[in-house]
């Protein structure tokens, strides 16, 4: 009998005559399909770490705001001063001190005591630290050679009222709201925060705790996910487990986009007997269904349901914890207004070997030794959700790869992006 395909025994091979398409062309895709949310409204500088500017920010006031000491030491005028080596310089009576300048001139030959931050008064253009001098009653001694303006910070030296202190698409963190509220700025505009609805399909699901009496198993993904959209910094609209049913799929995602900016699924998304997102999505919205060339993972389904994209992940948990790192992550970040970002990566030396096929992208959970060298979990299989735990980012090996050896420089990818 001679009917039967040769036996590969690798569910990630490619099938005969269907043609993968490369993780780098996927993401390709997914960006020129996708278009920005444009909402609007003004926050608090208090109240906006996290969120996305809508425009550029423009400084109120310089920062510093005022020329200031940036020691605490002496004040005086340079030019004024006549010596070869050791100079002595009568003090004025008085002090500035932040938040309690001196009122009034310093007069040429004469030196004011200053405090770390205090205003720079006039007849002052350089100031000399405390340790430089010995200070005998009411005069100071010091050594020759200093420079103009030495220890002075400068007038707007930082930034400069009317400039541009942080541009539009910037997800502000807080250090960006230090520097906001140090140029006098109180309010910002921002982009609506991104509302991603998130389900997962499958009559095999449970909630969590629930005791599973018919070959079902709990729902991993959506609390999975749900606190990775948190912690990006987006809100989840949770729409729980959607039996196999395609009536019950249809009304949810018709309440997910009346709501939701982007919908987020797992599961159902392959052409499997009981795929019904796919089936779903190809009857009555315009699916594409992307067979990449990625481990784990390979499904990827994206749709316009009612002007709301849908982004069907696999419903393997490593699997799509891989892919919404490697997918969704971008896509929120472009919808958010932020642009299009992919993950942070960088090169590391690989803490193990491997030998790999050509003709994909392969993902392996890893986290960094002691040495800062890349180790990969014991198992590749997908289903071994433990991995994820152990791990602290991905390894990925790019798609003509086709083995690594101890040392090898790597690419790797931090989960705390």
């Amino acid at each position: 009998m001679k009917n039967a395909p040769p036996l590969r025994d690798d569910c990630f091979a490619m099938p005969r005559g269907v043609s993968w398409t490369p993780v780098e062309e996927a993401l390709e895709k997914l960006h020129k399909s996708l278009e920005n949310i444009l909402n609007s409204s003004t926050v608090r500088v208090n109240d906006s770490c996290g969120r996305v500017l809508a425009e550029d920010v423009l400084a109120i006031t310089s920062h510093p705001p005022f020329a200031n000491s940036a020691v605490d030491g002496y004040g005086f005028t340079i030019d004024t001063l006549i010596a070869d080596n050791e100079i002595a310089l009568e003090l004025s009576v008085g002090r500035s001190a932040a938040g309690k300048p001196f009122i009034g001139k310093v007069l040429e030959g004469y030196g004011l005591r200053l405090l770390t931050g205090a205003k720079i008064p006039e007849g002052v253009d350089t100031v000399i630290l405390d340790e430089d001098v010995n200070k005998i009653e009411n005069t100071i001694y010091f050594n020759a050679g200093l420079k103009k303006y030495a220890n002075i910070r400068a007038e707007g030296e930082d930034i400069l009222a009317g400039s541009i202190v942080l541009k539009k698409g910037t997800k502000l963190c807080p250090a960006d709201l230090g520097v906001l509220a140090s140029t006098g700025i109180k309010s910002v505009e921002v982009y609506d925060q991104l509302k991603v609805a998130i389900l997962t399909t499958g009559d095999e699901l449970v909630e969590i705790g629930n005791i599973s009496e018919n070959s079902q198993i709990v729902d991993a993904n959506r609390p999975m996910l749900k606190a990775q959209i948190e912690k990006w910094g987006y809100i989840p609209l949770d729409y729980g487990i959607v039996a196999d049913d395609e009536a019950l799929i249809e009304a949810t995602l018709n309440e997910a986009a009346n709501s939701a900016d982007i919908i987020l699924t797992t599961g159902g998304a392959s052409a499997g007997d009981e795929d019904h997102i796919s089936r779903l999505l190809l009857q009555k919205a315009n699916l594409q269904t992307w067979r990449i060339a990625l481990k784990p993972g390979r499904p990827l389904a994206l749709a316009l349901w009612r002007n709301t994209p849908i982004l069907g992940l696999p419903g393997n948990p490593v699997a799509a914890m891989v892919c919404a790192h490697i997918f969704a992550y971008p896509a929120f970040s472009f919808l958010s207004g932020s642009g299009w970002h992919e993950p942070v990566s960088f090169k590391v030396p690989a803490a193990f070997s491997k030998n790999k096929k050509a003709g994909r992208t392969e993902y392996l959970r890893a986290r960094l030794n002691i040495d800062g060298h890349a180790e990969i979990f014991n198992s590749e299989g997908s289903g071994r959700i433990s991995g994820l735990s152990w791990a602290d980012g991905l390894v990925a090996l790019d798609h003509d790869t086709e083995n690594v050896k101890k040392g090898n420089i790597i690419k790797y990818i931090p989960f705390q992006i």
